[in-house]
């Protein structure tokens, strides 16, 4: 009888407690199963499963080294379980908590089931500080538990691991084995656990100097930003050692005369800050899954008009093609890249949400896939969050033009993405419908005018807000799932408008103005 760790997102031998434990226990089977199913998914993309592939590599090359190779199989996962345990009997599956999509969930339930029916011991573990089966209460103590797990040492990686000789040794699948058709990324970043590791060291360096003011910007943004969210996405390197890390740079810059420190301290404040939400929005799917089908508030929920997928507003969007130049850039740079920098992933969200009037979960499926990083615990309820479904948040209608000129005042990133506009001045570059004599080598008009799509968003979600019981049914949202640490806000808060008086309290982090 031997035990499997089952890998998923946590493709890692450091701070990995289901692996630890199994060295110390017996023979280990350390198993991923690529399941053709899930990435078939309408949220599934080929340049996510290359990130994946090159985090299994390396995890299969240091496995080796440490004796049990990963062992890699391609089907279901109960149906892989069902054959490992007839030709050698398994005692116990060990595995991380996984908050993924509904499909994973689903998937997870029927593992649980079979190994139930074997009689194989199940142990879960946490990874990323959110609490498992937390389906009602509020989020009173989360914070609380969620720095306690944080601050637990990670768990080392194990010396030398004993293996099960009867297992066979396969390839890793391609994503052309998988019959993923390529999604058009021509600069895929890559998602192993030394890559962390280098762009941690870089941040710290340096690199992350401008972090708080040149991360809105796509453009500083590329740079300045940590970049970790790919290698996160895979578990090549776990939310606990980056702030470990994060926490000893902070304690030896303390130490460090001002004039000498590579990065401000407040970089660092502000990068903990975002692993800390990133937390904080995984818990709200964890603890309701459906909210990736389901809106959170009734209201909105009832309200959902779904788009179909040949929509042409949709088409346009997710192609980059809508006419406003700085959407359309954002979008093209996502396709080729995999990766924007947040702000412009909530004013792409928001723009077909509110100015387009697209389902959320329509245009929520087509960013999962061109995102690289994507985890659906961190972009369903932020999909939510800026297309207004909360209830709980000011919402936040991005004005593009302005964006545009705010964050590329040169226009270097617009012309970069979009070249019909090469020769367009640069006052009328984010408004090239303004000057009609011009040819702009076919880049579209305008499918909608910004202001007054804007307008009406504003006037729907005016009604809305309007309908009885809205403010009642929205603290309860709050209840459970509105954050309760007031200290990580945003990096530049702005004063919220006043709240009605049925309206729920608000985090700062989410209090967002109608126009920016």
């Amino acid at each position: 009888m031997i035990q499997v760790v089952w890998f998923k997102r946590d493709l890692r031998t450091f701070d990995h407690e289901p692996l630890a434990l199994a060295a110390v226990a017996g023979p280990v089977l350390p198993l991923y199963v690529v399941e053709p199913d899930y990435w078939r998914l309408a949220d599934t993309s080929a340049r996510q499963w290359i990130a994946q592939r090159a985090a299994l590599e390396e995890l299969s090359r240091r496995l080796a080294q440490l004796g049990a190779p990963l062992i890699v199989r391609v089907g279901s996962v109960v149906d892989v379980l069902a054959k490992i345990h007839a030709a050698v009997g398994i005692a116990r599956l060990l595995a991380h908590e996984e908050t993924g999509n509904l499909w994973t969930f689903q998937r997870d339930m029927a593992v649980r089931a079979f190994c139930g029916t074997q009689g194989i011991s199940v142990a879960e573990f946490s990874q990323t500080g959110v609490i498992r089966g937390s389906r009602t209460g509020t989020r009173d103590r989360w914070a609380g538990h969620y720095a306690r797990f944080m601050a637990l040492l990670c768990a080392a990686e194990p010396q030398r691991l004993t293996p099960v000789h009867a297992a066979k040794i396969a390839p890793i699948p391609t994503a052309q084995d998988l019959g993923l058709a390529d999604d058009g990324c021509v600069a895929p970043q890559c998602g192993t656990r030394q890559a962390a590791l280098d762009l941690l060291d870089s941040f710290l360096a340096g690199r992350g100097a401008d972090y708080r003011r040149g991360m809105s910007s796509p453009l500083s943004g590329e740079r300045c930003c940590s970049r970790l969210s790919v290698p996160l996405a895979t578990g090549a390197m776990s939310v606990r050692e980056v702030l470990q890390r994060l926490y000893g740079a902070r304690r030896a810059l303390a130490e460090t005369p001002t004039s000498l420190r590579p990065v401000p301290v407040t970089a660092i404040d502000s990068l903990i800050a975002r692993l800390h939400w990133r937390g904080h929005f995984t818990q709200k799917l964890e603890s309701e899954p459906d909210l990736e089908i389901r809106a959170f508030h009734p209201v909105h929920q009832a309200a959902r008009r779904p788009t179909a997928p040949d929509d042409p507003a949709l088409q346009a969007w997710a192609r980059g093609h809508t006419g406003i130049p700085f959407i359309d850039a954002c979008m093209r740079s996502l396709i080729a890249t995999g990766w924007l920098n947040f702000r412009m992933r909530a004013m792409v969200q928001s723009f077909a949400s509110y100015h387009l009037g697209l389902d959320w979960r329509a245009s929520g499926e087509r960013l999962a896939r061109l995102f690289t990083d994507y985890e659906p615990g961190i972009h369903w309820p932020q999909v939510q969050m800026q297309s207004g479904q909360t209830g709980i948040n000011t919402p936040r209608i991005y004005n593009p033009v302005k964006q545009g000129r705010d964050q590329d005042p040169d226009g270097v990133f617009t012309r970069r993405w979009i070249p019909e506009l090469a020769d367009v001045p640069l006052e009328l570059l984010q408004t090239p419908w303004l000057a009609m004599e011009a040819d702009h080598r076919g880049y579209p008009a305008p499918i909608v005018d910004p202001i007054f799509a804007a307008r009406d968003a504003k006037d729907r979600l005016t009604a809305l807000r309007r309908t009885p019981g809205y403010g009642a049914a929205a603290r309860r949202v709050f209840q459970k799932h509105g954050s309760r640490k007031r200290h990580l806000g945003d990096d530049n808060p702005r004063k919220p408008r006043p709240a009605r008086k049925d309206a729920p309290e608000e985090s700062p982090q989410l209090s967002l103005l109608f126009e920016d």
